[in-house]
């Protein structure tokens, strides 16, 4: 038999032959979650200590006041880490924590920003790049000036045009369930806008670029439950509308993120985690890391001849890469192998299928590693089999 045929494949006695090197009761799990995101080990041992008892206050993170001084420590730390990391200290910008995901900024930004009878630019690279299009059509006149949904968002429209006159200009940095990241951003007079929920503290950019950056928490920087906000104040009071307190980014400047109770455990942990990056050296120390690994998988997914990448070369993700069998029916054996090596959340998003590898910064290079080499068993193994199976 040819090996180019598809013999009949007995996955119950395949599966009962795995490697025992890839089967163990008990080992360490590696989070390819696209998110929750995987966290820092000392972000789960203090944020557990802290539930049990806060600062040796007696209490918990858990049921502490908002209004304690306690607390107004974190947040005031946690708002200016963020700006330090970023680089925008003394720049003119506001760091923000909110409640609602990115989901309810979709909403907030054209609030704030779209002028009334006024339009703004949107760059639609996504699934959430489509929803925030969706909530700004509400607004005024929305102006796709790209996308890539005609070929599964698979890669990054190039070459577009801004209008002059758009009040400002949207873009989400990095698509999480189509695996595709933005390199490089357009220069422009108008306000730029990015949604940078699953890449954010991940590279090295020139934030200053951007007048309002938004991000769930969940996806690279803490629990789900917070949202960041870092916003160029001199942006804001120009759109002619009322605008609903708890809408408001100025007012929400104006209370210090606390115009009604903040999100506080979830604050707390992000603020461990922006702690654990700038004790790891900041961005560009973290950005390193984060290209070996990105490197180290895409390589193996263009070596070995069972996969194949989704998203366009140059339009990769080094954040979230996804990838298919190259023939669906070994499947159970992929599948089964990298489920025994101890690797959790690579099933890719339900609507697109395959497989997604979330390497945010707390993954480890070894873990990494570790689904290469199962890769790598796989491309053995299938092989074997279909020579005895010939």
């Amino acid at each position: 038999m040819k090996l180019s045929q598809k013999p009949k494949r007995n996955f119950k006695s395949i599966l009962r032959n795995l490697p025992l090197n890839f089967i163990s009761v008990k080992m360490k799990k590696h989070n390819y979650s696209a998110g929750p995101c995987i966290l820092p080990q000392e972000v789960f041992e203090k944020s557990a200590a802290a539930i049990l008892d806060f600062n040796n206050s007696g209490l918990s993170i858990l049921e502490i006041s908002h209004r304690s001084k306690d607390f107004v420590a974190v947040m005031d730390e946690a708002r200016a880490l963020v700006l330090e990391l970023l680089g925008l200290e003394g720049k003119g910008y506001q760091a923000l924590f909110l409640h609602g995901g990115a989901s309810l900024e979709f909403l907030m930004v054209p609030y704030n920003l779209m002028k009334e009878n006024g339009k703004a630019a949107y760059l639609d690279t996504g699934t959430w790049a489509n929803s925030a299009i969706k909530e700004a059509k509400a607004f005024g006149e929305t102006v796709v000036v790209g996308s890539s949904k005609a070929d599964n968002y698979a890669f990054i429209p190039k070459g577009f045009e801004i209008p002059a006159d758009a009040n400002y200009f949207h873009c989400t940095s990095n698509n999480t369930i189509f695996g595709t990241q933005m390199k490089s951003f357009p220069e422009t007079a108008i306000p730029v806008v990015c949604d940078m929920s699953s890449d954010i503290f991940s590279r090295v950019l020139d934030f200053s670029k951007f007048d309002l950056i938004y991000a769930g928490a969940q996806k690279n920087m803490g629990p789900a439950g917070a949202t960041l906000v870092v916003v160029k104040e001199e942006i804001l009071g120009k759109s002619g509308r009322h605008i609903p307190n708890m809408l408001s980014y100025a007012q929400h400047i104006e209370k210090e993120s606390m115009y009604n109770t903040p999100p506080v455990f979830a604050i707390y942990a992000s603020l461990l985690t922006l702690q654990w990056l700038k004790d790891k050296g900041g961005i560009a120390a973290i950005e390193k890391i984060n290209n070996q690994k990105a490197a180290l998988l895409y390589a193996e997914i263009d070596r070995n001849p069972f996969f194949k990448g989704t998203a366009n070369k140059e339009d990769r993700s080094n954040m979230n890469a996804t990838f298919l069998l190259e023939d669906e029916s070994h499947a159970p054996i992929f599948d089964a192998m990298w489920k025994a090596a101890g690797i959790s959340g690579i099933p890719g998003h339900r609507s697109v299928g395959g497989y997604r590898a979330s390497m945010y910064n707390a993954l480890p290079l070894e873990s990494v590693q570790v689904l290469v080499d199962v890769m790598k068993a796989f491309e053995n193994k299938v092989k074997l089999v279909e020579v005895t199976e010939a």
